[in-house]
């Protein structure tokens, strides 16, 4: 008897530039597997086409609140292998051990005040499940999130993988009707937001939707200022 529960699907990746308007520029296939005990494994193939063009493929498991165990990164930039790398996450400690392209192997450990409640590995689809760290009992508005961590500050997650410190604030704006290519859902609204100082060059305004239950699936997003890019849930299997 099967004891675990898998939701599938397929993110577009498109342009919302003026010159290339709804132009499709990437795409991610994804699968996100719920075990018994609580935890899920997320595993996602993204591509981006854009010049150098990224393939990176991501295994990250984490519990029932999004807060990383465990995760496995490769990628390859301009069609040439980058870096691959392996995390493990414990109460008090992230250890990494990566090989890549600038600087070889590395072997990493950061000693933390508390366990880390987000990685962030730079799967679209991840973005909608670090939407369970916002408290919806205070109800909308701006929260602070500080001492997470990131594989890659690059906004395409084209370096690494390495560890990297990083906060920033989640605003939830409130429930809508979301309608993308997979179909019509109840949904969540959210904004990453206070990215200044935290990273190499400031992420602009991200507008995140994902459906309003626990499973906080992702169904589209938005990216202002110079990047202009769109994502969007064209294909759902859940079984």
């Amino acid at each position: 008897m099967k004891t675990h529960s898998s939701i599938r699907g397929k993110i577009l990746y498109s342009s919302k530039q003026e010159a290339r308007m709804n132009e499709e520029r990437g795409r991610e296939y994804f699968t996100l597997t719920t075990q018994s005990d609580g935890n899920m494994v997320m595993l996602a193939h993204c591509e981006i086409d854009d010049k150098p063009d990224v393939i990176r493929d991501v295994c990250m498991a984490m519990d029932k609140n999004a807060a990383p165990l465990d995760c496995s990164v490769r990628l390859s930039v301009g069609g040439k292998f980058e870096g691959t790398g392996w995390m493990h996450l414990g109460k008090n400690y992230a250890e990494l051990e990566t090989y890549n392209q600038r600087d070889g192997r590395i072997s990493q450990r950061l000693e933390l005040d508390e366990p880390c409640k987000w990685l962030q590995s730079h799967p679209i689809v991840g973005d909608g499940l670090l939407m369970k760290l916002f408290d919806l009992s205070k109800g909308p508005g701006k929260q602070r999130f500080d001492n997470m961590l990131l594989t890659s500050p690059d906004h395409r997650g084209a370096t690494g993988p390495q560890y990297f410190r990083c906060g920033f604030s989640l605003v939830y704006v409130g429930d809508e009707e979301v309608t993308v290519g997979a179909g019509t859902f109840a949904a969540r609204h959210f904004q990453v937001t206070d990215t200044a100082g935290e990273l190499p060059q400031e992420h602009p305004p991200y507008d995140v939707w994902v459906t309003a239950d626990d499973d906080y699936l992702f169904l589209k997003a938005g990216v202002a200022g110079y990047m202009q890019t769109h994502y969007e849930l064209v294909e759902l299997m859940k079984d």
